[in-house]
Protein backbone atom coordinates (compact mmCIF):
# COMPACT_ATOMS: atom_id res chain seq x y z
CA UNK A 1 0.00 0.00 0.00
CA UNK A 2 1.24 3.35 -1.09
CA UNK A 3 1.72 5.61 2.16
CA UNK A 4 1.37 9.41 0.97
CA UNK A 5 -0.68 11.54 -2.36
CA UNK A 6 3.20 12.09 -3.91
CA UNK A 7 4.63 9.35 -3.64
CA UNK A 8 5.13 7.40 -7.09
CA UNK A 9 3.86 4.72 -8.49
CA UNK A 10 6.91 2.69 -8.19
CA UNK A 11 7.41 2.61 -4.32
CA UNK A 12 6.83 -0.16 -2.00
CA UNK A 13 3.18 -0.97 -0.15
CA UNK A 14 5.24 -1.18 2.80
CA UNK A 15 4.46 1.93 4.64
CA UNK A 16 1.41 0.14 6.29
CA UNK A 17 2.64 -3.13 6.92
CA UNK A 18 0.25 -6.28 7.13
CA UNK A 19 -1.80 -7.67 8.96
CA UNK A 20 -3.76 -4.20 8.93
CA UNK A 21 -7.20 -3.55 9.31
CA UNK A 22 -9.16 -2.58 6.46
CA UNK A 23 -10.58 0.54 8.52
CA UNK A 24 -6.83 1.62 7.86
CA UNK A 25 -6.58 1.74 3.91
CA UNK A 26 -9.93 3.48 4.13
CA UNK A 27 -8.43 6.33 6.41
CA UNK A 28 -5.44 6.36 4.23
CA UNK A 29 -7.68 6.40 0.58
CA UNK A 30 -9.59 9.16 2.76
CA UNK A 31 -6.69 11.63 3.14
CA UNK A 32 -5.12 10.59 -0.21
CA UNK A 33 -8.53 11.78 -1.71
CA UNK A 34 -8.83 14.95 0.04
CA UNK A 35 -5.92 15.45 -0.47
CA UNK A 36 -5.62 15.40 -4.34
CA UNK A 37 -8.81 17.70 -3.99
CA UNK A 38 -11.63 14.99 -4.91
CA UNK A 39 -14.81 16.55 -4.26
CA UNK A 40 -16.11 13.40 -1.80
CA UNK A 41 -13.33 11.98 -0.43
CA UNK A 42 -15.28 9.69 1.79
CA UNK A 43 -17.18 8.26 -0.70
CA UNK A 44 -14.37 7.53 -3.17
CA UNK A 45 -12.68 5.69 -0.54
CA UNK A 46 -15.40 4.10 1.26
CA UNK A 47 -16.26 2.14 -2.64
CA UNK A 48 -12.76 1.83 -3.46
CA UNK A 49 -12.30 -0.11 0.20
CA UNK A 50 -15.48 -2.39 -0.73
CA UNK A 51 -14.36 -3.03 -3.89
CA UNK A 52 -11.08 -4.05 -2.78
CA UNK A 53 -12.10 -6.20 0.24
CA UNK A 54 -15.07 -7.70 -1.16
CA UNK A 55 -17.64 -6.47 1.45
CA UNK A 56 -20.52 -4.34 0.25
CA UNK A 57 -21.70 -1.38 1.75
CA UNK A 58 -24.40 -3.01 4.05
CA UNK A 59 -21.05 -5.50 5.33
CA UNK A 60 -18.43 -3.27 5.20
CA UNK A 61 -19.14 -1.32 8.47
CA UNK A 62 -18.06 -4.87 10.10
CA UNK A 63 -15.45 -5.95 7.59
CA UNK A 64 -13.51 -2.60 8.14
CA UNK A 65 -12.16 -4.56 11.33
CA UNK A 66 -10.79 -7.52 9.45
CA UNK A 67 -7.53 -7.82 8.55
CA UNK A 68 -6.34 -7.08 4.64
CA UNK A 69 -5.49 -9.75 2.37
CA UNK A 70 -2.13 -9.72 0.06
CA UNK A 71 -4.60 -9.90 -2.81
CA UNK A 72 -6.83 -7.32 -0.94
CA UNK A 73 -3.54 -5.08 -0.83
CA UNK A 74 -2.49 -5.13 -4.01
CA UNK A 75 -5.90 -4.78 -5.13
CA UNK A 76 -6.58 -1.35 -2.93
CA UNK A 77 -3.00 0.33 -4.32
CA UNK A 78 -3.79 -0.56 -8.47
CA UNK A 79 -7.27 1.35 -8.02
CA UNK A 80 -5.74 3.90 -5.51
CA UNK A 81 -3.45 4.84 -8.47
CA UNK A 82 -6.31 4.54 -11.88
CA UNK A 83 -8.40 6.67 -9.64
CA UNK A 84 -5.51 9.22 -9.06
CA UNK A 85 -4.81 9.50 -12.43
CA UNK A 86 -8.56 10.50 -12.54
CA UNK A 87 -9.95 7.66 -14.31
CA UNK A 88 -13.74 7.72 -13.39
CA UNK A 89 -14.59 5.88 -10.22
CA UNK A 90 -16.91 3.20 -12.25
CA UNK A 91 -14.46 1.71 -14.20
CA UNK A 92 -11.67 1.77 -11.13
CA UNK A 93 -14.32 -0.27 -9.74
CA UNK A 94 -15.17 -2.24 -12.47
CA UNK A 95 -18.87 -2.47 -11.85
CA UNK A 96 -21.53 0.10 -11.01
CA UNK A 97 -25.32 -0.25 -9.90
CA UNK A 98 -28.23 0.30 -12.31
CA UNK A 99 -32.10 0.18 -10.65
CA UNK A 100 -31.99 -3.31 -9.07
CA UNK A 101 -28.63 -4.57 -11.46
CA UNK A 102 -25.33 -4.47 -10.72
CA UNK A 103 -23.59 -4.01 -13.83
CA UNK A 104 -20.00 -4.60 -15.27
CA UNK A 105 -18.45 -1.58 -16.57
CA UNK A 106 -15.50 -0.90 -18.21
CA UNK A 107 -13.62 1.42 -20.80
CA UNK A 108 -15.52 -0.37 -23.62
CA UNK A 109 -18.76 1.05 -22.76
CA UNK A 110 -20.49 4.56 -21.24
CA UNK A 111 -20.82 4.23 -17.31
CA UNK A 112 -24.70 4.16 -16.48
CA UNK A 113 -25.97 7.20 -14.95
CA UNK A 114 -29.09 8.26 -13.60
CA UNK A 115 -30.72 9.83 -16.26
CA UNK A 116 -30.57 6.52 -18.01
CA UNK A 117 -32.14 4.76 -14.85
CA UNK A 118 -35.44 7.09 -15.93
CA UNK A 119 -35.51 6.25 -19.34
CA UNK A 120 -35.29 2.52 -18.49
CA UNK A 121 -38.21 3.65 -15.80
CA UNK A 122 -40.23 4.71 -18.86
CA UNK A 123 -39.94 1.86 -20.68
CA UNK A 124 -40.85 -0.22 -17.83
CA UNK A 125 -44.28 1.90 -17.18
CA UNK A 126 -45.19 2.04 -20.69
CA UNK A 127 -45.02 -1.85 -20.80
CA UNK A 128 -47.08 -2.29 -17.63
CA UNK A 129 -49.85 -0.33 -19.29
CA UNK A 130 -49.94 -2.64 -22.51
CA UNK A 131 -52.75 -4.69 -21.28
CA UNK A 132 -52.74 -7.82 -23.65
CA UNK A 133 -51.52 -11.05 -22.38
CA UNK A 134 -49.37 -11.69 -25.11
CA UNK A 135 -45.36 -11.42 -24.77
CA UNK A 136 -44.26 -8.45 -25.52
CA UNK A 137 -40.96 -7.65 -27.89
CA UNK A 138 -38.99 -4.87 -26.66
CA UNK A 139 -35.45 -3.40 -28.71
CA UNK A 140 -33.01 -1.54 -26.65
CA UNK A 141 -30.80 -0.05 -29.66
CA UNK A 142 -27.34 0.98 -28.87
CA UNK A 143 -27.83 -1.14 -25.36
CA UNK A 144 -24.10 -0.74 -24.55
CA UNK A 145 -23.87 -2.82 -21.55
CA UNK A 146 -26.79 -3.76 -21.73
CA UNK A 147 -28.16 -1.59 -18.45
CA UNK A 148 -31.73 -0.64 -20.26
CA UNK A 149 -32.31 -3.41 -21.31
CA UNK A 150 -31.15 -6.02 -18.79
CA UNK A 151 -33.04 -3.44 -16.43
CA UNK A 152 -36.48 -4.28 -18.59
CA UNK A 153 -35.91 -8.47 -18.61
CA UNK A 154 -35.01 -8.29 -15.07
CA UNK A 155 -38.20 -5.91 -13.91
CA UNK A 156 -40.80 -7.29 -16.73
CA UNK A 157 -42.84 -10.70 -17.09
CA UNK A 158 -43.15 -11.48 -20.18
CA UNK A 159 -40.89 -9.95 -22.15
CA UNK A 160 -38.77 -10.95 -24.74
CA UNK A 161 -35.64 -8.73 -25.17
CA UNK A 162 -33.41 -7.66 -28.52
CA UNK A 163 -30.34 -5.62 -27.31
CA UNK A 164 -27.87 -4.21 -30.04
CA UNK A 165 -25.24 -2.36 -31.07
CA UNK A 166 -22.77 -2.10 -33.29
CA UNK A 167 -19.95 -2.08 -31.14
CA UNK A 168 -18.53 -5.85 -31.01
CA UNK A 169 -16.65 -4.68 -27.93
CA UNK A 170 -19.66 -3.12 -26.21
CA UNK A 171 -21.85 -6.17 -26.73
CA UNK A 172 -18.74 -8.47 -24.70
CA UNK A 173 -20.06 -6.35 -21.87
CA UNK A 174 -23.52 -6.86 -22.51
CA UNK A 175 -22.94 -10.41 -22.60
CA UNK A 176 -21.50 -10.51 -19.50
CA UNK A 177 -24.09 -8.54 -17.90
CA UNK A 178 -26.54 -10.92 -19.41
CA UNK A 179 -24.62 -13.72 -17.65
CA UNK A 180 -24.88 -12.38 -14.73
CA UNK A 181 -28.87 -11.54 -14.78
CA UNK A 182 -29.42 -15.60 -14.81
CA UNK A 183 -32.79 -16.76 -15.31
CA UNK A 184 -34.05 -13.32 -16.00
CA UNK A 185 -32.18 -13.47 -18.76
CA UNK A 186 -33.17 -16.69 -20.25
CA UNK A 187 -35.95 -14.28 -22.86
CA UNK A 188 -32.78 -11.77 -23.85
CA UNK A 189 -31.46 -12.14 -27.29
CA UNK A 190 -27.98 -9.66 -28.61
CA UNK A 191 -27.76 -8.80 -32.01
CA UNK A 192 -24.91 -7.35 -33.51
CA UNK A 193 -25.53 -4.09 -36.15
CA UNK A 194 -26.33 -0.49 -36.63
CA UNK A 195 -29.51 0.86 -35.23
CA UNK A 196 -32.53 -1.66 -37.21
CA UNK A 197 -30.09 -3.65 -39.55
CA UNK A 198 -29.25 -5.80 -36.24
CA UNK A 199 -32.59 -6.95 -36.17
CA UNK A 200 -34.36 -9.77 -37.72
CA UNK A 201 -36.47 -9.25 -40.31
CA UNK A 202 -39.18 -11.31 -39.00
CA UNK A 203 -39.56 -8.50 -36.41
CA UNK A 204 -40.87 -5.92 -38.69
CA UNK A 205 -44.52 -4.29 -36.89
CA UNK A 206 -43.72 -6.37 -33.97
CA UNK A 207 -42.32 -4.62 -31.09
CA UNK A 208 -44.08 -3.40 -28.71
CA UNK A 209 -41.49 -0.57 -27.15
CA UNK A 210 -38.01 0.11 -28.93
CA UNK A 211 -36.38 2.28 -26.82
CA UNK A 212 -32.57 4.03 -26.91
CA UNK A 213 -30.08 5.96 -25.63
CA UNK A 214 -28.30 6.89 -28.16
CA UNK A 215 -25.14 9.17 -29.12
CA UNK A 216 -26.18 12.46 -28.75
CA UNK A 217 -22.89 14.68 -28.68
CA UNK A 218 -22.31 16.75 -31.79
CA UNK A 219 -18.48 17.07 -33.37
CA UNK A 220 -17.89 20.26 -31.75
CA UNK A 221 -19.36 19.90 -28.25
CA UNK A 222 -17.20 16.89 -27.56
CA UNK A 223 -14.45 19.64 -26.11
CA UNK A 224 -16.95 20.90 -23.58
CA UNK A 225 -17.76 18.00 -22.08
CA UNK A 226 -15.93 17.36 -18.38
CA UNK A 227 -12.69 15.85 -18.89
CA UNK A 228 -13.42 12.01 -17.11
CA UNK A 229 -16.21 12.13 -20.22
CA UNK A 230 -13.72 13.51 -22.92
CA UNK A 231 -10.88 11.26 -21.76
CA UNK A 232 -11.72 8.28 -20.87
CA UNK A 233 -15.57 7.25 -22.22
CA UNK A 234 -15.59 5.72 -25.69
CA UNK A 235 -16.71 8.31 -28.53
CA UNK A 236 -18.65 5.46 -30.63
CA UNK A 237 -21.01 6.25 -27.98
CA UNK A 238 -20.67 9.23 -27.30
CA UNK A 239 -20.54 11.37 -30.37
CA UNK A 240 -23.67 11.74 -33.45
CA UNK A 241 -21.80 13.88 -35.74
CA UNK A 242 -22.03 17.32 -36.72
CA UNK A 243 -24.93 18.23 -35.46
CA UNK A 244 -25.79 15.50 -32.35
CA UNK A 245 -29.08 14.82 -33.65
CA UNK A 246 -28.58 12.67 -36.68
CA UNK A 247 -28.90 9.03 -34.95
CA UNK A 248 -31.91 10.26 -33.13
CA UNK A 249 -33.48 11.40 -36.63
CA UNK A 250 -32.81 8.02 -38.13
CA UNK A 251 -34.42 5.98 -35.01
CA UNK A 252 -37.07 8.06 -35.62
CA UNK A 253 -37.27 8.12 -39.31
CA UNK A 254 -36.99 3.78 -39.04
CA UNK A 255 -38.82 2.65 -35.85
CA UNK A 256 -42.22 2.99 -38.08
CA UNK A 257 -41.03 -0.04 -40.13
CA UNK A 258 -40.69 -2.04 -36.59
CA UNK A 259 -42.94 -1.38 -33.81
CA UNK A 260 -46.69 -2.13 -34.38
CA UNK A 261 -49.93 -0.66 -33.97
CA UNK A 262 -49.68 1.86 -30.95
CA UNK A 263 -46.33 0.54 -29.88
CA UNK A 264 -44.23 2.59 -28.29
CA UNK A 265 -40.45 4.26 -29.01
CA UNK A 266 -38.85 6.09 -26.33
CA UNK A 267 -35.61 7.90 -26.53
CA UNK A 268 -32.87 9.81 -24.29
CA UNK A 269 -31.34 13.10 -25.13
CA UNK A 270 -30.21 16.45 -24.32
CA UNK A 271 -32.26 18.90 -23.09
CA UNK A 272 -31.47 21.37 -26.00
CA UNK A 273 -32.69 18.46 -28.66
CA UNK A 274 -35.67 18.01 -26.75
CA UNK A 275 -37.91 20.48 -28.66
CA UNK A 276 -36.51 19.55 -32.43
CA UNK A 277 -37.20 15.47 -31.61
CA UNK A 278 -40.93 16.10 -30.84
CA UNK A 279 -41.87 17.95 -33.79
CA UNK A 280 -40.24 15.28 -35.69
CA UNK A 281 -42.08 12.75 -33.97
CA UNK A 282 -45.21 14.52 -34.68
CA UNK A 283 -44.33 15.18 -38.61
CA UNK A 284 -43.79 11.49 -38.83
CA UNK A 285 -47.45 10.96 -37.11
CA UNK A 286 -46.29 9.58 -33.90
CA UNK A 287 -49.31 10.32 -31.33
CA UNK A 288 -49.22 10.94 -27.30
CA UNK A 289 -45.67 12.82 -28.53
CA UNK A 290 -44.42 13.22 -24.49
CA UNK A 291 -41.36 15.06 -22.87
CA UNK A 292 -40.08 13.52 -20.03
CA UNK A 293 -37.69 14.73 -16.99
CA UNK A 294 -34.53 13.37 -15.52
CA UNK A 295 -34.24 13.15 -11.42
CA UNK A 296 -32.53 16.63 -11.42
CA UNK A 297 -36.28 18.07 -13.49
CA UNK A 298 -34.55 18.82 -16.66
CA UNK A 299 -36.09 17.27 -20.20
CA UNK A 300 -34.32 14.56 -21.09
CA UNK A 301 -35.56 12.41 -23.41
CA UNK A 302 -39.79 12.03 -25.79
CA UNK A 303 -42.12 9.29 -26.07
CA UNK A 304 -44.00 8.47 -28.77
CA UNK A 305 -46.81 5.88 -29.85
CA UNK A 306 -46.57 4.98 -33.44
CA UNK A 307 -50.50 5.16 -35.35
Amino acid sequence: MTGTADENDDESDSAIPLPTPWKTFLAEATQRFRAAGFENPENEARRIVETASGYDAGSLSSGLTQLATERGVHHFDEMMRRRLEKEPLQYVCGAWGFRTLDLMVDHRVLIPRPETEVVAGVAIAELGKQKNDEKKLVADLGTGSGAIGLSIAAEMKNVEVILTDISTDALQVARANLTGLGVLGATVTICQGSWFDALPSEYRKSFSVIVSNPPYISNSEIETLPADVKHWEPHLALVSGLKGTEFLEVIVDEAEEWLHDSGSLILEMAPHQVSAISERMNSRGYADVQVFKDLSGRDRGVSGKWN
